[in-house]
Order: structure tokens, then sequence, then C-alpha cells
């Protein structure tokens, strides 16, 4: 112990915190953290002793767990955000403490605490009834705990298992047993898979996730991403069969950071930085998009632009149209505008018109030009058509350089023309690497079940995507986004149509701290907020508790006002040299599985 000891320091928030070449900086809005470094071996046993961790392998070694390595011609970073980074430990959210994995002989190995600080031995559950090591073009077998008895299951060669357990936990009544299994086609992981019991009917619906190759593509990389939502439902009450009921396809050119059912089975949320969307079997991929955007991208109704004293509208005609078939009606404070007997525009304008002087003409390119004399000149009109959002306002240079003019006082060509004002500009020059947001934005959207339309789209914009987790399992998981240096979690809710995402948590500044873990692997965070941790792809685990009360008077040394909370951050090294292929958290223990090492880090919430 004399080789290395605990440090454990507070800053302010203006203080960096050095260990080697290990560069921690934590703002936290309390003005004060706590870093703890762990330096060798003997540290590890500090750490132990004084925050009463217990970091140990489990009882026996384990039999390798069945990792897939990319292949060549799995290349794009598609494939390795799908495959590279999938996690092969698999929480069980209805039943905490825990972890299955998949070994290299094709078993569900179960892994449960028995005591507080000790794992019982690694039970066989299920066995895949297929020779893995025989498939040269399989992905990774994935599992997803469907309910309190029933489990989805991919043997990742193109096959769906739909498993019914009994009672897990129970070794009396826990019985893994076949119920449906199906070849779909091409191989693909699970995501997500949700249990449904309407009017007596039992089915199961599960999101399947798939990258294929497109064939005639010359653009990008040529691959797509392909989610089918697939439905198998019981045949009768009295029967133990079942059926598919139900496949449709999602497409879209990059992996969905987040993707899952409704709990009531009505809608699918998906996270993701380009779009996706339905398509029907067997159809094109580019012929889907070119729908798409003659859907999304239409051409606008009508023109307009304005002076201080009038307000020009453009709008195109049909073919063969006379002045005999255009009736427009001008009133002060309305217009309605009819042609072929059609309503082109109709409704309340945004201010008064001279509606005796305002005037229309047919022009040569067979486009109806209208002229509109407004009541209150210099007044600038921020729409035509209250409410109406089928027209696109077009700006002159004359009136873009008065605006520019106007907003002049507001910029400056020098970096910080003014640094003794109160709030002086940002310098750029001075931001780290971790406040630089990245380039691509995401977008969350839903789609509706039945029409499969989307409902929903909000650009998340500079929130960067951090993680998911289940809460509830009876919920939809739930997503963390970073805020500024802040990381919120957010519940969606199926049943709420008007706010169908609630913030249930926030984590203070784990959004700037996380930035700087340039070898982060997997991310996750303890279902009753209480922590939240990281993993590198290598040993490292990082700990960010929530604050909590200080047991002692503590003082920010800058400003001298007392400390009520802190917040920390704790390291710990594991013992390996293996990388780490699987992470979990629950709410008092975090599970960091290697190839053949299974570490349990038991987290003492308490201050």
């Amino acid at each position: 112990m004399e080789e290395a000891s605990e440090r454990r320091e507070y800053y302010s928030m203006e203080d960096p915190v050095c260990c080697g070449h290990c560069l921690f900086q934590i703002l936290l809005r309390s003005g004060i953290i706590s870093v703890l470094f762990i330096f060798s071996k003997s540290a590890q046993q500090v750490l132990r002793d004084c925050l009463q961790w217990n970091i140990m392998n489990c009882p026996e070694s384990l039999c390798a767990v069945a990792e897939v390595k990319l292949r060549d011609d799995q290349y794009t970073l598609e494939h390795m955000h799908a495959f590279g980074m999938f996690n092969y430990l698999h929480c069980d959210s209805w039943y905490k403490d825990s972890v299955y994995y998949i070994d290299s002989l094709g078993r569900i190995m179960n892994l449960a605490v028995m005591l507080d600080t000790a794992l019982g031995k690694p039970r066989e559950v299920f066995r895949l009834p297929t020779d893995l090591t025989v498939y040269d073009s399989r992905l990774c077998a994935s599992v997803h705990f469907t309910s309190p008895t029933w489990v989805t299951l991919s043997d990742g060669t193109g096959r769906l298992y739909l498993i019914e357990t009994g009672e897990r936990g129970n070794s009396a009544s826990e019985k893994w047993e076949i119920i449906f299994n199906e070849e779909l086609g091409d191989p693909f992981i699970i995501i997500h898979s949700i249990s449904l019991l309407k009017a007596e009917e039992h089915s199961i619906a599960t999101l399947l996730l798939r990258i294929e190759k497109e064939e005639l593509s010359m653009k990008g990389s040529g691959f797509y991403v392909s989610l089918e939502w697939v439905t198998i439902s019981q045949k009768d009450e009295d029967s133990k069969k079942y059926e598919i009921t139900r496949r449709d396809i999602l497409r879209g050119k990059s992996v969905p950071h987040y993707a899952a059912i409704e709990s009531d089975g009505k809608g699918l949320m998906i996270v993701s930085c380009k779009s996706f969307a339905f398509v029907q079997v067997g159809q094109d991929l580019k012929e889907n998009t070119d729908e798409i955007k003659s859907e999304t991208i239409k051409e606008p109704l009508y023109y307009w632009q304005q002076t201080e004293e009038d307000v020009t509208v453009t709008t195109r005609l049909p073919e063969d149209s006379v002045m005999e078939d255009i009736q427009i009606q001008f009133l002060p404070d309305h217009i309605n505008i009819v042609v072929k007997g059609q309503t082109v525009l109709e409704g309340s304008l945004y201010s008064a018109i001279d509606n005796e002087s305002s005037t229309w003409i047919i022009k040569e390119n067979n486009s109806l030009e209208i002229s509109l004399i407004k009541k209150n000149e210099g007044l600038t009109w921020a729409e035509l058509v209250i409410g109406d959002k089928q027209g696109v306002f077009i700006r002159d240079s004359a009136q873009c350089a008065a605006i520019a003019e106007r907003l002049m006082h507001l910029t400056s060509e020098e970096l910080n023309p003014n640094p003794d004002k109160e709030k002086p500009p940002c310098n750029a020059q001075e931001l780290e690497e971790c406040d630089i947001f990245f380039d691509e934005t995401s977008s969350l959207c839903r789609f509706d079940g039945s029409t499969l339309k989307t409902t929903h789209v909000v650009n998340l914009g500079s929130n960067q995507y951090l993680f998911s987790v289940i809460v509830d399992p009876k919920e939809m998981p739930c997503f963390c986004l970073r805020h500024d240096v802040d990381a919120l979690l957010w519940q969606p809710h199926s049943s709420k149509q008007e706010d169908i995402w609630e913030h249930v948590a926030t984590f203070n500044a784990l959004g700037y701290v996380q930035a700087s873990k340039r070898d982060k692997k997997f991310f996750a965070c303890a279902p009753n907020y209480s922590y939240a941790a990281l993993c590198e792809c290598l040993r490292r685990v990082f700990i960010y508790r929530q604050p909590t009360p200080m047991s002692t008077v503590l003082y920010n040394r800058k400003e001298g006002r007392q400390v009520g909370q802190v917040a920390k951050q704790q390291v710990a090294s594991l013992e390996t040299n293996d990388p780490i292929l699987g992470f979990q958290a629950t709410n008092e223990r975090l599970f960091v599985l290697t190839t053949k090492t299974l570490f349990l880090i038991k987290v003492n919430t308490e201050n």
C-alpha cells in the first residue's frame, strides 16, 4: 500500500485535474468536483477498502463468448456500429441482477447475483439446436427479453426463435421451450420486441436489423440498413402454435441510434442520422426514395415578395387558362382566388390592403400575378395569409442588405473586440475538443403502425444521442441526449399523443465529461438514475454519480460559498487485457464482460 494511495481532491470549475497522460475537466453546477484516480493494483485495493466496491471474476472461468468478428466484406461504418460495437451481455430487465451471454458452443448462459457480493455458477438455460460454427456468413447471436415469460432469439444465421421460458429466476418453473422458429432470409440481429395480449389473442412483435448490399448503387457505401417489423401471433386460444401474421420493412442509409416498438404495438420510434421509410417487399430502395422525395419536395403553391408599398403574389396556372377562368375577390383583410372552379388560396391577410387599388394580370409564362397595395406602408409582412404554409417568400438583394445593416452592431470581425465587457463574446480559439459538436445531426421520428406514415419528426440538432436504458420494462426504453454540458434522459410514452416524450432525469455535466472519452465503447445508467457509467474498449470503467449531500462543511475556494452537494467521478481499471464485449448496469451493480471473464462491480450508492 506504500507504492500508491488514493487521491481525492476538490477543485473549482476553472481548475484542471491532471494525472499522468489523463486530463479530466468536469463542470458541475455545484462548482465543486471530486475525482478519484487509480494508479496501480495497490490503489485498486484502496478503492475496494475505502469505497466498498467489489471487483471479482466469476467463480468459474467462462466458456468463450460467441464473438463474431467483422468479415472483409463488412467494411463500412454502419457495419461497425451495428455489429462491431454489439453488446454481448444481455440484462433481463424483468429480473434485476440477472445477466445472460451466448457462448461459443451455442449455449445461453445465465449468471445471477446470489449474495450481496457473489455471483452464482454459470447456468445453461438453453442450447441452440444448430452448430453455428459451420456458417461462414453468420452474425452475432442476439436475445431480447420480451416479457417475464417470453424471449425472442436470433442465432445469427437468419432464423428467429420464439421461446416460452416460464417464470425466469425460479428454477422450479423455468423451462425454455421453442414455440416458434422460422428462417426469415438474410442474417439479422434483434434490437427490440414486445408482448401483446388483445382480445385474449397473444402476439409477439419484434424489430430486426440487417445491413444489405445495394447491387446497382454507384453512390455512397453501396449498403442500406433494413429494419423489419415482424408480428407473430397465436393461431387460436387453445393452441400453442404461432405463425407470422405481419411483416413490414423500413429502409434507410444509417444504423439507427435507437429503435423501439411502442408498448401497445401501435407505433414505432426511431432516432437516426438519416431518415427511414416503409417500403413494399421487393421494392427497390431508389424507387422508394424517389417516391418519398416526390411527396415531401413539392413545388410551392405560390411565391410572394414585398416592398414598403405593396405585395406581389405569383402562382402557376393550369394549361390553356383564360381570364374567364379566374375569379379573385379582394376585401380589406381577406383574399379569395378561384381558378376553373377550384379554390387556390383563401384566407385572412397578414395586414389590411387597399382592395380597390389591388389588381391582377396573366403573364406570358402562364402564371397569375397579383398586386396587393398595403394600407399600412412600411409594415413588413411576416406571412401572406395567416396560418398558410403553401407559399415561399422571396427577398430581393436590397432587402437582405438592409437587414444585414440593422444587425451589424451584433457582429464583429474581431474574435473578442471588447474583452472588458461583462459578457464578452465567445472566442472559438478557446474551445476544447469536447466542446465541438458532431457535424451530423439526428432526428427522432414516430411511425404509425397502421398507416405506416410518419406522424412526428423532431430534429435533434446538436443534441447528441448518448445511450438508451430500460427503466420500466413495461414501457419503451429511455434514450439520453446531450443538452449543452448536461445529459438528459427522456422516456417515450405511447399513450400520450401530445406529450409522447417525458424528461425523467438529468445527469449534470455528463454531456461534457463523456465527450473527452475518445475510446468509449458502451454507455449505461442505473434504472433509478443514481449513476451513469461508460467503459472503454480495454480495461477502464468510469462511473459518474449523481450529486449527493456532503457530510462535512465544504466551501468553494474561489467564490467562498458553501457547497451543499458534490457529484463524484470514479475510475476502475480491470485486471485483464481482453477487450470488453459487454456492459450492463443495474441499480446496485455493474457487469462487465470480456472474452472469458465476467466482472461484477458493486456500486455503493451511499455518500
